[in-house]
């Protein structure tokens, strides 16, 4: 038996399809996967995602320790309560041990959110790099966390809160987080599409889930979650960026704030290397439309390059109908690619990583 959240009972009531995921047991699906999916694309579904970390970063020198301990500069919240950017947590080699989010509350107050599977080397590296700053690290697990997404998903969160966080809700924008009481509401997500993440104590999240489900929000496993953020275009962790894969090469070079030079953060050094003596790989999209799903692992083929690519992330887009793609190819790479699929190669074509935004075909 593995870690369960608040809502591991609802799952089961639900009839949900419980795996393992990163140590915890976590529903798959509630009976049909692209039913899951498409309804967070038409109407509205929601997530379990109590299963990731919640850490508290505060202290004095909150501020000057994230500056040095991921990519993007959190500087670029200063003064936006609220506000929050998507990073890279990198090692001194450049490889990514985490991708996470970091909300502004203050200077001397953070809030950050790390994957599930990789939470205890986050944690024993997070304060490694403390030393020397004065910064406390408060893990949060009373928290659960739901994720509201898909084109209705504010307007149905809203119909069953209260009034103040009617309020609170009314004034969000993208990548914004306020606090309601006990409540932490953003309006961020993992699909593509707009939504909130809330979180709030664990001894109320049951309730909430049911009154969310009696307004029409579609509960939703992690099949789906998985699909719409691949159509979204965005990285999964241990498949599209890992600890030996630098941003460079993850399609994660926009999460690195280069400017102000003086500002050391972990891995600069090795990114600065790179990016002088020539990155050699890069994430793209692939479309395949031939008969087939494409899978992570699988070999790809560049024309006029002696080294192969490698599938990252795979899977069949209901929004699309065909199949899609992550892979980590030659920088050489032009507009189509062979994939080799049972023993035998298919021509796939070439696209940015991003499939779907907001319910639509994105190239």
């Amino acid at each position: 038996m593995g870690n369960r959240t608040a809502l591991f009972q609802v799952h089961s009531d639900l009839g949900g399809k419980i795996v393992d995921f990163g140590g915890w047991d976590m529903p798959l699906n509630y009976g049909s996967q692209i039913e899951e999916h498409n309804a967070v694309r038409q109407k509205a579904g929601m997530f379990d995602v109590s299963h990731m970390t919640v850490i508290d970063v505060t202290g004095a020198d909150a501020r000057a320790y994230l500056r040095k301990l991921v990519t993007h500069d959190v500087a670029k919240l200063d003064g936006q309560p609220g506000k929050a950017l998507y990073s890279g947590m990198l090692n001194e080699q450049g490889g990514v041990i985490d991708d996470l989010i970091i909300y502004h509350n203050s200077a001397t107050d953070y809030r950050v959110v790390v994957n599930c599977a990789t939470r205890e080397k986050d944690l024993a590296w997070m304060n490694e790099q403390a030393n020397g700053f004065d910064v406390t690290l408060t893990e949060r697990p009373e928290f659960a966390m739901i994720a509201i997404q898909g084109p209705q998903a504010i307007e149905l969160t809203k119909s069953v809160v209260c009034d103040d966080a009617v309020a609170a809700i009314n004034e969000l924008k993208p990548f914004v987080a306020s606090e309601v009481g006990s409540w932490y509401i953003a309006r961020t997500g993992y699909s593509g599409e707009d939504g909130l993440e809330i979180m709030l104590p664990g001894d109320q999240a049951a309730d909430f889930w049911q009154r969310l489900h009696n307004a029409g929000v579609e509960p939703c496993g992690l099949a789906a979650r998985d699909t719409l953020r691949l159509e979204a275009g965005m990285n999964l962790y241990g498949n599209d960026m890992t600890d030996d894969v630098s941003p460079l090469e993850a399609n994660m070079a926009w999460t690195v704030t280069w400017e102000p030079e003086d500002r050391d953060f972990i891995g600069r050094a090795a990114l600065t290397r790179q990016k002088a003596d020539g990155v050699k790989n890069k994430l793209v999209g692939l479309v395949f439309e031939g008969r087939g799903v494409l899978r992570a692992g699988m070999r790809v083929e560049v024309e006029g390059s002696d080294s192969d690519g490698i599938i990252t992330s795979g899977a069949f887009s209901p929004t699309l109908g065909t199949a899609i793609a992550f892979a980590r190819v030659p920088r050489t790479v032009g507009d189509e690619v062979q994939v080799e699929l049972r023993g035998k190669l298919a021509p796939a074509r070439v696209i940015k990583p991003c499939f779907v935004r907001n319910g639509a075909k994105a190239f």
